[in-house]
C-alpha cells in the first residue's frame, strides 16, 4: 500500500507541531483485486467439488452375474426298404435295385399279355418320421415304350397277384405307361417296419417281336411328420 499524509498536531506541552507516524491507506485498485482473487478461488473449490462429484459417480461399483442355457440336438433318421420276398427287407438306393418276380414269364411276352410281380415297402426300424412315396420309372431298351402297368396295395405279400388270384379294387395307380416322365403319388408310410404290400400288374400293348428291355421303377419318400 502507499502511504498517506502526514497529521500535524499540536503538542500541548511545549507548544510544537508533532509528525505521527504516517498512515497506511490501501489503494481503491489493490482492493478490487484482491476481492477478484478471492472470487476465483471460490469459483476453483466449487468446479474442483463438481468434478469431483462426477468422477465419483463413474467409479461406482456393480455387480455383475450371468446365466447360461445349453441345448443338445441330434438329427433323426429315414430310410425306405424294400422286399421282394415280403420278409427280407433292404435298402437299395442305386438302380437298377432289387429285381421283381413276374409271375408269369415276362420274357416272353406277346401282345396283350399281362404279368404279375409282388412287392413290399416300409419305414425302416430306425426311421423317426413318416413317409410320402411317389413312384417313377426309367427304361432300358426298346419293349418299354409299348408297356403300361398299375399298381395295387395289397392285404398280404403276393397273395392276389397272378393271373389265378389278382388284384382287386382302386389301384394306387392305373394304367400308366411306362415310358411316361416324372413322378406319381403312390401312398404313403406311416408306421416303421409297417410294410406296405404291393402288386405291379404290367401289360404289353404292341409289343415287336424280339424286343428287348428294362423298366426300373424308382420309389422315393419325403418325410413328414414325426412318428409317434
Amino acid at each position: 500500500m502507499p502511504l498517506g499524509t502526514r497529521s500535524m498536531t499540536n503538542d500541548p506541552r511545549n507548544g510544537t507541531i508533532m509528525n505521527p507516524e504516517p498512515t497506511l491507506i490501501a489503494a481503491p485498485d489493490e482492493h478490487r483485486r484482491s476481492r477478484s482473487d478471492r472470487r476465483r478461488m471460490l469459483l476453483a473449490v466449487i468446479a474442483g467439488g463438481l468434478v469431483l462429484g462426477v468422477g465419483t459417480a463413474v467409479t461406482l461399483a456393480v455387480w455383475n452375474d450371468s446365466e447360461f442355457a445349453t441345448g443338445t440336438f441330434s438329427s433323426g433318421q429315414f430310410d425306405l426298404q424294400g422286399s421282394i420276398d415280403g420278409t427280407a427287407f433292404d435298402s437299395s438306393t442305386t438302380a437298377p435295385g432289387k429285381t421283381l418276380t413276374f409271375a408269369l414269364d415276362a420274357d416272353e411276352l406277346s401282345p396283350g399279355a399281362t404279368v404279375y410281380a409282388p412287392f413290399a415297402v416300409q419305414l425302416s426300424t430306425e426311421s423317426d418320421y413318416a413317409a410320402s412315396v411317389t413312384l417313377a420309372e426309367e427304361l432300358g431298351g426298346a419293349i418299354g415304350q409299348n408297356l403300361t402297368y398299375s399298381l395295387y396295395e395289397v392285404a398280404s405279400f403276393g397273395a392276389t397277384c397272378s393271373a389265378a388270384t389278382p388284384p382287386s379294387g382302386t389301384p394306387l395307380i392305373a394304367d400308366r405307361a411306362a415310358s411316361a416322365t416324372g413322378t406319381v403319388a403312390a401312398f404313403d408310410l406311416s408306421a416303421a417296419a409297417t410294410p406296405t404290400n404291393l402288386c405291379f400288374v404290367v401289360t404289353a400293348g404292341a409289343v415287336p417281336q424280339g424286343a428287348t428291355g428294362t423298366v426300373t421303377w424308382e420309389f422315393a419318400g419325403t418325410s413328414g411328420d414325426p412318428l409317434p
